[in-house]
Order: structure tokens, then C-alpha cells, then sequence
């Protein structure tokens, strides 16, 4: 009777989290721009989807500045990662209390915060204003998960290596970052869909020349839900689950 009411209750909250997902693809199919009354099955949105040029231009932009945000995120948050657990320095539990803070303070702060800062710079908002904030709030994300898994490994490792006259950079580049490639590509992966799916930082920072995919859905959506809109979350979902499937490929324990 326990196991009986614990599945139901896992199935009653996946329903909860899945059902909107689930009607959100049907409607792409219906053919009626406004209408929630089912009018036919139709491909027609999807056609106007991968037709409008202004939209593919808004997801490039967002594929470039997810990927390279993704990237120098990955390469600062390990090097702090493998910093904060091989190095003992003063300041080392404040900077990774820090740390946890970026994480938890709310993104209008900091896109407030990051707008002045760019104010006072006199950065000019557009492309390179919208990557330096990325970066900032992925560095956090990629530490925490790089940390999470090098805490793991067996200290002796390094201390017989260092016996054996290898020097900190053979250390890093010959058995640090092979063990750690799991948990760095798990960090990109982790940054690269904060980056392609934050809203409220980014429109603070962003500059009207470089329009990005959320803000350009963000605007459509204030005019009504098209169907198109149905299309493009219903294409996005599917790519979103793809690369689950492609890092739980990659990631996954050999036996």
C-alpha cells in the first residue's frame, strides 16, 4: 500500500511538470492562430517557423553567446574548482561562501547590479555586455559542479605524482583535467542552457543591435501566444531533450 501511494504521488507531480510541456506541442499542431478549440492537425506554424529570418537570426545569436559563454565559464570555473581544492590561501572559505551567494541572489540583483557596473564602465550594451554577464553567472554553477567531483578523487594521487617529479602543470594537464573532463562537460552543458534560457539578466544588459532568442520570444509573447511560439518551444524542448540524451550517453559509468 506504501509503494502504491509513493507512485502516485511521483506520478501526480510528473503529470503536473509534464502536461503543460505535452499540451504545449499539441497546440503547435493546431491549425488556428488564436483559437484553443482543436480546428485540424496542420503543419503550417512550423513553416512559418522555420521561415521567419528575424527568428533564426535571434537563435543564432544565442547559440553564439550560449557557447561562448559556456566555454570561458567551463575554463575559469574549473581552474577555480581545482584552485579552491588543491591550494590553501587566505580568503579561501570566504571566496567560496561567495560563491554560493551569486548562486542564490536573485537574477533581478544582479542584472541591476551588472547594468550599473556597465554604466559606469561606459560599456556599450550589446553583444560583449551580454557575455560578460553570462560568464558571471555560470562561473558559480561550473565551480560548485567541478568541486562536487573533485572532492572524489584520492588526494594521494597528486602527492604520489609530485614523488614521482612531475611538475603542477604536468599534474593538470595528465591527471586532473582526465578525470575531470566529466564534470567540466557537465558544467558547459549546465551554463550553455542557463545562457540560452535566462530572460531577466539579459534584459538588462542587452543593446537594441543583438537580439537574442528569449528576449525576441519575450516580446512576441507580449502581443498573444502564437502558435508559432508553440512551434519554436515545442522545437526547443526536443533539442533540449537531445542533448540530455547525448550527455547521459557520454556520461554514464562504464561497467
Amino acid at each position: 500500500m506504501k509503494h502504491i501511494s509513493s507512485s502516485s504521488y511521483l506520478t501526480a507531480i510528473y503529470l503536473f511538470f509534464y502536461i503543460p510541456i505535452l499540451v504545449l506541442i499539441a497546440y503547435s499542431f493546431n491549425n488556428a492562430q488564436y483559437s484553443l478549440v482543436w480546428h485540424g492537425f496542420s503543419m503550417r506554424w512550423y513553416n512559418d517557423l522555420f521561415s521567419d529570418s528575424d527568428l533564426w537570426v535571434a537563435v543564432l545569436h544565442s547559440c553564439i553567446l550560449g557557447i561562448s559563454a559556456a566555454t570561458i565559464a567551463m575554463c575559469i570555473g574549473g581552474l577555480t574548482a581545482i584552485s579552491l581544492y588543491r591550494y590553501h590561501f587566505f580568503g579561501r572559505k570566504i571566496l567560496y561562501g561567495l560563491i554560493f551567494i551569486l548562486i542564490l541572489s536573485p537574477d533581478i540583483v544582479m542584472g541591476i547590479s551588472l547594468l550599473i557596473l556597465f554604466s559606469l564602465l561606459q560599456v556599450t550594451l550589446g553583444f560583449w555586455s551580454l557575455l560578460l554577464a553570462h560568464i558571471t553567472f555560470c562561473i558559480p554553477f561550473v565551480v560548485v559542479t567541478v568541486y562536487s567531483r573533485i572532492v572524489s578523487f584520492d588526494e594521494y594521487i597528486f602527492e604520489a605524482a609530485k614523488d614521482l617529479g612531475a611538475k603542477d602543470s604536468v599534474i593538470l594537464t595528465r591527471i586532473i583535467l582526465p578525470l575531470l573532463w566529466p564534470a567540466l562537460f557537465s558544467g558547459w552543458l549546465l551554463s550553455f542552457t542557463l545562457s540560452i534560457d535566462d530572460v531577466i539578466i539579459s534584459y538588462f544588459v542587452a543593446g537594441p543591435d543583438f537580439e537574442i532568442l528569449p528576449l525576441k520570444i519575450y516580446s512576441m509573447v507580449r502581443l498573444g501566444v502564437k502558435p508559432e511560439i508553440n512551434a519554436l518551444c515545442a522545437v526547443t524542448f526536443g533539442l533540449t531533450l537531445t542533448l540530455i540524451v547525448i550527455s547521459q550517453v557520454i556520461l554514464r559509468k562504464k561497467p
